[in-house]
């Protein structure tokens, strides 16, 4: 009965009904009456302007806060070597140019016959520069500088020891092929 009332009613008023959307600013003006009779005050559009270039200067001043402290972490394991000991990274500059000409030779004497040596010479060269690291970690770390030091010129010194082995080794294998090839052309 009560909807048959309501249907009624709808019936009676239709046609009747504002279909016309409100004037610009009409909500904020309505919010403002109401506010002002409750008691409240509402952030206005005025008040409401401030906020987001705030928060869009703050989010930029928080990355530029992380990114200064991610680039300025501690220094990297050379620079603190080159800190203990300069004559360390004088030393490790002269060696490492050494050691890279010696490769670069050797890579470039790289045949199928000489391959597996060559291969396996980078390997032991590997866990050579592995302890080297360590060594350098040692260093920072407080152990006996003058062992330690010792040590990393040895390394050093067993590095440059072991490609010039290899390379000897090479010119041998060249040497017996080239002997083999002469042998059987004959």
């Amino acid at each position: 009965m009560k909807e048959d009332n309501i249907d009624n009613l709808f019936k009676n008023l239709e046609g009747s009904f504002d279909l016309e959307a409100p004037a610009y600013g009409h909500e904020q003006r309505f919010l403002e009456k109401l506010n002002t009779q409750q008691g409240t005050k509402t952030l206005t559009g005025k008040n409401k302007s401030w906020w987001k270039p705030l928060s869009i200067a703050a989010s930029i001043a928080i990355l530029c806060t992380i990114v200064f402290n991610v680039y300025k972490s501690k220094p990297s394991l050379e620079q603190q070597v080159a800190q203990i000991s300069p004559e360390v990274s004088r030393t490790e500059f002269y060696f490492a140019s050494l050691i890279e000409q010696q490769v670069n030779t050797l890579k470039s004497e790289s045949t199928p016959e000489t391959k597996k040596i060559i291969d396996d010479t980078m390997i032991q060269l590997k866990k050579l520069e592995t302890n080297y690291t360590q060594l350098e970690q040692d260093l920072v770390n407080g152990g006996n500088s003058k062992l330690i030091l010792s040590a990393m010129i040895t390394n050093f010194q067993t590095r440059i020891d072991l490609l010039q082995d290899v390379l000897n080794t090479i010119e041998t294998i060249k040497n017996l092929k080239n002997y083999d090839n002469a042998k059987t052309t004959i």
